[in-house]
């Protein structure tokens, strides 16, 4: 078996998968040999990421709704018939400060950050556990540190990696591992899609950048390699870990 097409045959789930990580996430998995369903609320997007590749197929679904994860778990099982990988990447920001936080901003957060995560993976559990696999949670910032205007977004990355943590303990038994992915700042549309102008995304980028070690943002392309390389069967040992894959930031 070779490293390159060492996920040949294995199904993977991921959520968020219209652009960013998510999107490259998909086709990493996919160039290793597995088939991936794709899951987003716009089907215009989803299309994009499956365009001229057959083993991803797309779903349109709300994470965050009652009936979402069971949804999508059924379409999963209707495609592969199992289910080797569950990558909860979709999540949303709304920031603002405490004195501006408005409740369905900090409801629809809480629903497709961490509400969705749990629910779709209590529903995958039972084929998770049949094929001994692995639910990547992919989160952000560390939990010492303050995040002033994102005090709700923050709080449900934490709280997933608190899951993360939590899940790996209860499930090992089952054979089910249980990893966070943790980028820093990385090039995506996620700041665009929640009402920032391009002025103010590259502002922020640009003062981000001047705390990174590293001192330049990430490639959706370099946190979809760590998500990719947690599922292979060669890392079949890490489990309960939150993968920070930050250029320094968290220890700047």
């Amino acid at each position: 078996m070779t490293e390159a097409r060492s996920l040949q045959g294995r199904a993977v789930i991921v959520t968020g998968g219209g652009t960013g990580i998510g999107r490259v996430t998909a086709h990493e998995f996919a160039n290793a040999g597995a088939s991936v369903l794709v899951v987003g609320r716009t089907a215009e997007r989803l299309a994009e990421t499956a365009a001229g590749r057959p083993d991803i197929h797309t779903f349109v679904a709300d994470v965050g709704s009652a009936d979402g994860p069971r949804d999508i778990v059924t379409a999963a099982m209707r495609a592969f018939g199992r289910i080797d990988v569950l990558v909860n990447n979709a999540g949303i920001t709304r920031p603002a400060t405490l004195d501006a936080i408005g409740r369905d901003e900090a409801e629809d957060q809480l629903r497709t950050n961490l509400l969705g995560p749990l629910f779709l993976a209590q529903q995958a559990l039972p084929h998770l556990q049949t094929s001994r696999g692995v639910i990547i949670n992919v989160t952000s910032n560390i939990q010492h540190r303050g995040w002033p205007g994102n005090s709700i977004f923050g709080s449900t990355k934490v709280a997933l990696d608190f899951l993360t943590n939590t899940w790996a303990v209860e499930l090992a038994e089952r054979g089910i591992r249980v990893v966070s992915v943790a980028p820093g700042f990385t090039d995506t549309p996620a700041l665009a899609h929640a009402g920032f102008t391009p002025e103010e995304v590259a502002a922020l980028g640009a003062e981000l950048v001047l705390r990174i070690p590293l001192r330049r943002t990430a490639q959706p392309e370099e946190i979809a390699w760590w998500i990719v390389n947690v599922a292979r069967p060669e890392g079949e040992y890490l489990n309960g870990v939150v993968v920070r894959v930050d250029g320094g930031l968290a220890v700047a």
